[in-house]
C-alpha cells in the first residue's frame, strides 16, 4: 500500500513510480524538472515555523470557559475572527498604557440599538476620556436614559402607517415620536438654565444635559456617565440631530418671547479637544462606525501640523493615534469615508506607522455583534489584572 504525507504528496519511497523508473500520467519519464528529485525540491520549501509564520489553531468552543478565552481562540483562526481576536489585544493594550489619551468616536444607531451601556463601561471604566459621536445616537441615548424604550419593529407594518401612528424606524427597531417630544421638553429645561451671554458649543451643552441627568435621573446612560466622569462629549455635526434641531426650535421661541436667542460655535468644540489632545504624548482612538465623528477626532493630528506650519507661534509636536481599533463594516472599495482604512489614515499624518509602534486593528463586522464581545474580552482581562 502507498505511504502518503498528509498533504497527499507521495513520499520518495512510494510505490507510484513503476519498477522501470516510473512514467507519469502523460508517459513523461520524470514529473519534477529535468535531473531535479523530489526530496530536492521539497528541501527548497519552506516550513512556516522557520520564517516566522504563526501557525493558527482550530476554535475550540468546549475549551472557552470565558468570552475572553473565546476571543483568544478566535485571534488563532482566519477573517474577521482573527481581526476580532487582534482589535482585543490592540484595545488591551490601549486601556492598559496610563499615558494614553483615548478617544471614543461612535456613529451609527447604536444606542437605539441598545449599546448605550456598552459606551456607559468605557467611560465609567476610565477607558476612554473623550467621545465624539453623531447627535442622533447621544440623543436616542437620552431618549433610554429619562426611562423611555425603544421597540422592536413589525415588519407586517408599513411604513407609511409607522408614520401615522407616531413610530419612527430605524432598520429593525421603533423610535416613538412621543420619546422625542418628551426629549425636547427636557432640552427646553436644559436650555433655560443657560446665561444669555454665554456661547455653547455641543461639548458643553452635552455637559448640561449629563448634570440634569445626573441629578434628576436614575440608572446609567452615556451623557450621565460622561458627566459624572468629567468626559467631554463632542458632537461635530450637532445640528444634524434632534437635539439640534430642539436647539433651533427653541431659539425661534425665544424669538416670539422676544429674549436673545442662544449662541452656538462648534469651533469651541475643536478648540477644546485640541488642547486636550495636544496635553499628551500617546493617543488611542476605538471607533464604531466611521463618518464625522471619525474624520473629526483623527484630523486634529493633520490640524496640529498645519496649524504650526501656518501660526509658527502655535507651534507642536507631531501628535498621531498610536493605538486604533475600528469596528465597521463597511469596504474600502465603495471610496466612502468609512471605509477609509487606518494604513490610508498613516499616509495623512492621522495613525503612527506600524514601524514606528503604531498597532490598529480593523474589523469588517456588524458592531452589534463584534463591539460587545470585544469590550467584555478585555473587560475580563483587566479585571484578572486587578
Amino acid at each position: 500500500m502507498s505511504q502518503h504525507w498528509p498533504c497527499g504528496t507521495p513520499k520518495d519511497d512510494d510505490g507510484g513510480q513503476g519498477s522501470d523508473g516510473g512514467q507519469g500520467a502523460d508517459g513523461d519519464a520524470n514529473v519534477n524538472a529535468p535531473g531535479e528529485a523530489t526530496s530536492d525540491l521539497r528541501a527548497r520549501y519552506g516550513d512556516g515555523h522557520s520564517d516566522g509564520l504563526r501557525p493558527l489553531r482550530s476554535l475550540d468552543l468546549a475549551a472557552a470557559g470565558s468570552v475572553d478565552a473565546l476571543v483568544r481562540g478566535m485571534s488563532d483562526t482566519s477573517f474577521g475572527g482573527r481581526e476580532l481576536g487582534r482589535a482585543a489585544d490592540v484595545l488591551e493594550a490601549m486601556v492598559s498604557d496610563k499615558q494614553s489619551y483615548n478617544v471614543l468616536t461612535l456613529s451609527g444607531a447604536m444606542t437605539i440599538a441598545k449599546q448605550g451601556l456598552v459606551i456607559c463601561e468605557l467611560i465609567e471604566r476610565g477607558w476612554v476620556h473623550a467621545v465624539v459621536s453623531t447627535g442622533a445616537l447621544m440623543a436616542h441615548g437620552l431618549v433610554e436614559s429619562l426611562g423611555m424604550s425603544h421597540f422592536e419593529h413589525d415588519g407586517s407594518m408599513p411604513d407609511s402607517e409607522l408614520l401615522e401612528r407616531g413610530y419612527n424606524r430605524v432598520y429593525d427597531t421603533i423610535e416613538l415620536e412621543k420619546n422625542l417630544d418628551d426629549t425636547e421638553r427636557i432640552m427646553a429645561q436644559v436650555l433655560a438654565e443657560v446665561p444669555d451671554d454665554e456661547v455653547l458649543c455641543s461639548s458643553t451643552l452635552n455637559t448640561r444635559i449629563g448634570k440634569w441627568l445626573s441629578e434628576n435621573t436614575k440608572g446609567r446612560g452615556p451623557l450621565k456617565s460622561a458627566y459624572e466622569h468629567n468626559v467631554p462629549v463632542y458632537v461635530p455635526a450637532f445640528t444634524d440631530s434632534e437635539l439640534g434641531l430642539d436647539f433651533a426650535t427653541n431659539n425661534h421661541m425665544r424669538d416670539e418671547l422676544g429674549k436673545p436667542q442662544l449662541r452656538f460655535d462648534p469651533f469651541l468644540d475643536l478648540n477644546s479637544f485640541h488642547q486636550r489632545f495636544i496635553q499628551h504624548d500617546r493617543h488611542g482612538i476605538f471607533t464604531i462606525g466611521g463618518g464625522v465623528p471619525r474624520n473629526w477626532a483623527q484630523q486634529v493630528a493633520p490640524f496640529i501640523d498645519i496649524l504650526g506650519k501656518r501660526v509658527p507661534s502655535r507651534a507642536h509636536e507631531p501628535c498621531r493615534y498610536r493605538y486604533a481599533v475600528r469596528i465597521c463594516p463597511e469596504p474600502v472599495h465603495w471610496g466612502g469615508l468609512s471605509g477609509c482604512s487606518y494604513s490610508e489614515s498613516v499616509s495623512w499624518g492621522k495613525i503612527v506607522p506600524a514601524a514606528e509602534g503604531g498597532r490598529w486593528a480593523e474589523v469588517h463586522a456588524d458592531a452589534t455583534i463584534a463591539w460587545p464581545l470585544v469590550v467584555r474580552a478585555v473587560m475580563e482581562r483587566m479585571d484578572a489584572k486587578g
